[in-house]
C-alpha cells in the first residue's frame, strides 16, 4: 500500500529532528488560537490574502475572506488565511510589474512552507491575479483562483463612466483643450466610485477571465461584480471546492496548465480583446509549467479568432454587462469548435463537460455571435522585423486601422524623463505623421517596463485634433488605454536590442499585414552606433540587484529565469 499522505497540521512539520515533537508542539500552539482538537484534525485550506491599505481594487477582501470560509466550513475543512505582498498597481513605484515576481515568490514559498492541503487564492488588481497563478503554478498543490471582481459603471451626465479607459478618454480631452480643471477635477471623483478592478477589459478583468478559461478558477467567476452577492456566493463556492480538493489532492496545477489548456486561455484572450499586458503574464504562468508560448503561433490563433466582446476600450459596454450577459460562458460557446475539450478545470470536470450545454442566456449586444463579430480577427498581433527581432505586440482590436500600413519618420524620447520635459514643449518637431518612440522602458530598464507605451499626443497635436498616432516603445500600455501603440519590442534597449539604435529622423516602416516593424537604417550604420552605447550602472544590492541580474525579456513573460522550468 502507498504510505498515507500527511494531512492538515501534519504537512510540512517544522524540523526538529523528532516529528512527534513537532506536531505535538504544533498542535498546542495552534489550540492557544481557541481550535477544538476535532477543529485541529480537518483538512486546512490556506486563504492566501493580499489585501492592502495600498490596494483600491481589494476593498472587498474581508467579507471575501469570510465567505471563503463559510464553504470551507461547510464543506467540513479548517480555513487558515495568511497574507501575501499586495501590488497595487497605481500605488507602486517605479512600476507594479517589478514586483509581480516577487509576489510569485511569495505565493510560492507560503504554500510550500505552511501546512495547508489546498489553497483559496484571493487577488484582483492587475499583477496580483498573474503572480498568485505563478507561485501556485510553482508549488503545485490544489488551488483555486478567486478574484476580487470588477467596479460598477455609474451614471454621469447622461453617460456611465467606468476606469479606466474613461479617464484616458477625459484626459486626452483636456489636454487638448477641451475639458477645464474645473470638470476634469469633477470628473476624477466620478470615475471609481465602488470597490473593485477596473470597469473595462484592463488587464484585471482580461486576467479573470484567463484564469477562468485555462482552469483554475470556477466557472462564471470572472465577471461578477466586486458589490454583487453572486461575488460572495462564488468566494463560499470556491472555499467549498477547495475542501473536495484537498481531500483528493488533486487536481494541481500542474494538470491543468497544460499546453492545451494554455491555447485555449490564447484563444478567449484574442476573442475578449484583452490587455497586450495578458501575453506577458500568461507567458511568465505557462513558463512555471515549462509550456513555452510562440508569438508566431500567438498570430496564427489571432488570425482565425474573432473579437467577440463589445466591451471598452475595443467596444462600448462595461464588465457588469458581461456579467449580466452571460458572462465567460457565453464567450466559450461562441468558440467552442476552437477550443481543447479535453483539458481539466478545478471542478474536476472538463472543458469539454461544461460546454455541453449552451448558456441560458446571451446579450448579443454584447457578447457577438460568431457570425457578427466586432472584428473577424483577434484583438492581438505580434510583429517581427530588425526593430524586434523576438517580437513586438499591437492590440489591433483597439487601434486605428488607417494606421496600419504606414513608414514615419521618428520621434524620440530616450527615456521617460525626456518625454515629460518635451512631450508638450511647443518647438518639438513632430507631425501627426512622425511615430513616437520611447527607449529605455523595457524589463532590463532601471523603470522596470512601466504602462508607459501609451505615449500622449504632444499637446500642440492633441489641440489641432490629433486623436491617434504610431507609437513604439519597449515598454507596456494599460489595458484599459487605446490606440495605435506598438509595445514588448523585444529584446528591449537597456539590455542593448535594436531599439537603443534609434535616432530621431530615422524611419521606420509598420505593416500589421505582413506583421513587420523595421527600421530603416543600414547594418553599418547600427554598428557604427553601437559602439556609441554605454552600459548602465546596475544595482549593487537588494531585490533591486536580484531582478537586474535574473529577469528575463517579454517574450520569456518577464519572470525570473531561474523560476521557469525548461519546456515540456
Amino acid at each position: 500500500m502507498p504510505p498515507i499522505r500527511p494531512h492538515g497540521l501534519r504537512r510540512n512539520l517544522t524540523n526538529y529532528g523528532d516529528r512527534d515533537f513537532a506536531i505535538y508542539l504544533r498542535r498546542s500552539f495552534a489550540r492557544s488560537m481557541g481550535y477544538s482538537v476535532e477543529m485541529l484534525e480537518r483538512p486546512i485550506v490556506g486563504i492566501a490574502q493580499s489585501g492592502s491599505g495600498f490596494n483600491n481594487c481589494h476593498r472587498t477582501m474581508p467579507e471575501l475572506i469570510e465567505a471563503v470560509k463559510r464553504g470551507v466550513l461547510t464543506a467540513g475543512g479548517l480555513p487558515l488565511e495568511f497574507p501575501t505582498i499586495s501590488l497595487g498597481e497605481i500605488f507602486l513605484s517605479p512600476t507594479s510589474l517589478m514586483f509581480r515576481n516577487l509576489m510569485s515568490m511569495d505565493v510560492e514559498e507560503m504554500i510550500r512552507a505552511q501546512p495547508m492541503d489546498a489553497c483559496v487564492l484571493i487577488g484582483g488588481c492587475d499583477k496580483t491575479v498573474p503572480a498568485q497563478l505563478m507561485g501556485a503554478a510553482s508549488a503545485d498543490l490544489p488551488a483555486i483562483q478567486l478574484v476580487t471582481g470588477p467596479m460598477l459603471a455609474m451614471p454621469y451626465r447622461g453617460e456611465r463612466l467606468g476606469a479606466c479607459t474613461d479617464c484616458r478618454r477625459f484626459w486626452g480631452r483636456y489636454r487638448a483643450g477641451a475639458v477645464s480643471c474645473e470638470e476634469i477635477e469633477d470628473i476624477e471623483g466620478k470615475l471609481a466610485t465602488t470597490a473593485g478592478t477596473c470597469a473595462v477589459m484592463g488587464t484585471a478583468s482580461t486576467m479573470a477571465c484567463i484564469a477562468e478559461a485555462i482552469g483554475m478558477a470556477l466557472p462564471g467567476s470572472a465577471a461578477i461584480p466586486a458589490v454583487h452577492a453572486d461575488r460572495l456566493r462564488m468566494a463560499e463556492a470556491s472555499g467549498a471546492r477547495a475542501v473536495a480538493m484537498a481531500l483528493s489532492g488533486s487536481p494541481r496545477p500542474s494538470e491543468i496548465i497544460t499546453e492545451r489548456s494554455v491555447e485555449n486561455a490564447l484563444r478567449v484572450l484574442l476573442a475578449i480583446g484583452g490587455s497586450t499586458n495578458a501575453i506577458i503574464h500568461l507567458t511568465a504562468v505557462a513558463g512555471r509549467r515549462g509550456v513555452h508560448i510562440s508569438l508566431q503561433r500567438l498570430n496564427q490563433l489571432s488570425d482565425e479568432t474573432p473579437v467577440l466582446l463589445d466591451l471598452k476600450p475595443t467596444g462600448e459596454h462595461y464588465l457588469q454587462d458581461l456579467h449580466a450577459a452571460g458572462g465567460l460562458a457565453s464567450v466559450l460557446w461562441e468558440l467552442r469548435d476552437l477550443l481543447h475539450h479535453d483539458c481539466l478545470t478545478v471542478t474536476g470536470e472538463t472543458l469539454g463537460d461544461r460546454l455541453r450545454s449552451a448558456p441560458q442566456y446571451v446579450d448579443p449586444a454584447v457578447v457577438r455571435p460568431r457570425d457578427n463579430p466586432i472584428s473577424a480577427q483577434g484583438g492581438l498581433v505580434a510583429l517581427f522585423g530588425n526593430l524586434a527581432p523576438q517580437g513586438a505586440i499591437l492590440k489591433r482590436s483597439a487601434a486605428d486601422p488607417a494606421l496600419f500600413e504606414r513608414e514615419g519618420r521618428a520621434v524620440v524620447f530616450e527615456s521617460l524623463e525626456e518625454v515629460a520635459a518635451r512631450i508638450d514643449d511647443p518647438a518639438l518637431d513632430v507631425t501627426r505623421d512622425d511615430f513616437l518612440v520611447l527607449k529605455h522602458a523595457g524589463p532590463s530598464s532601471a523603470s522596470g517596463m512601466p504602462e508607459a507605451g501609451y505615449l500622449p499626443i504632444p499637446k500642440k497635436l492633441a489641440q489641432a485634433g490629433v486623436k491617434d498616432m504610431v507609437r513604439i516603445s519597449d515598454a507596456r500600455m494599460s489595458g484599459t488605454a487605446y490606440g495605435t501603440v506598438v509595445l514588448h519590442v523585444t529584446p528591449d534597449a537597456a539590455s542593448g536590442g535594436p531599439l537603443a539604435l534609434v535616432r530621431s529622423g530615422d524611419r521606420i516602416a509598420l505593416s500589421v499585414s505582413r506583421r513587420e516593424l523595421t527600421l530603416r537604417v543600414d547594418e553599418t550604420e547600427l554598428a557604427r552606433r553601437r559602439l556609441d552605447i554605454e552600459p548602465a550602472q546596475p544595482p549593487q544590492r537588494g531585490y533591486a540587484k536580484l531582478y537586474a541580474e535574473h529577469i528575463t525579456q517579454a517574450d520569456a513573460g518577464c519572470d525570473f529565469d531561474f523560476l521557469r522550468l525548461p519546456p515540456v
